[in-house]
């Protein structure tokens, strides 16, 4: 990317950053709309390099970015846009960094691997429903609330937030009583 064709307005930009060095709190204000598209591109092409599963999304990175880079609490020194872009790539890495190095701490998950769950559509005819109706059975002898879930989300094709309304759950709880009971019925239906 030329730094060269970034903004069309050289001189504004410029004189933006200097009234942020010299602590102006509304310059930083008006610096961002100037430079959002770009920063937003620049994340973009970072995060585009990132392994999947990168859960930090590009509108997030820029803003961090920004933050960073108009700190009124810091001095900064730009000698040019360029090098304000040069410090916006820099803060973004080290954002990005900040963010690996947090997921791989044991209390964030640690070692552990994020495994995508896709709801499958229910076949038009389900061969083992017999079987699905034992397990929910059982099911709801344990959790009767999972059980309730699997029954919205099976039988009546109701979502998580559908689901949440009618049981008075948030959708996280519908959404983690669907993960607990499509897993404790895998194991039970497999067992027959």
């Amino acid at each position: 990317m030329s730094l060269g064709v970034i903004l069309p307005s050289m001189s504004e930009v410029t004189l933006i950053l200097s009234a942020i060095e010299q602590g102006d709190p509304q310059a930083a204000g008006r610096l961002l709309p100037l430079v959002y598209d770009e920063l937003r591109k620049l994340a973009a092409q970072k995060l585009a390099q990132e392994k999947p599963g990168q859960t930090l999304q590009a509108t997030a990175l820029v803003h961090e970015a920004y933050l960073r880079l108009v700190d009124v609490d810091k001095v900064h020194r730009w000698d040019s846009r360029g090098h304000f872009f040069v410090a916006a790539a820099e803060a973004m890495r080290r954002i990005l960094v900040e963010n690996a190095r947090r997921k791989k701490r044991l209390r964030h998950g640690g070692t552990l691997r994020r495994v995508e769950l896709v709801d499958q559509p229910a076949s038009e005819v389900d061969e083992n429903l017999q079987a699905l109706d034992e397990g929910l059975s059982r099911l709801s002898a344990e959790d009767a609330v999972a059980a309730k879930v699997v029954e919205l989300r099976h039988f009546a094709g109701l979502g998580h937030q559908e689901i949440a309304a009618v049981l008075g759950l948030t959708v996280y709880q519908a959404r983690q009583k669907w993960t607990y009971a499509r897993a404790w019925l895998r194991d039970a239906l497999a067992e027959n």
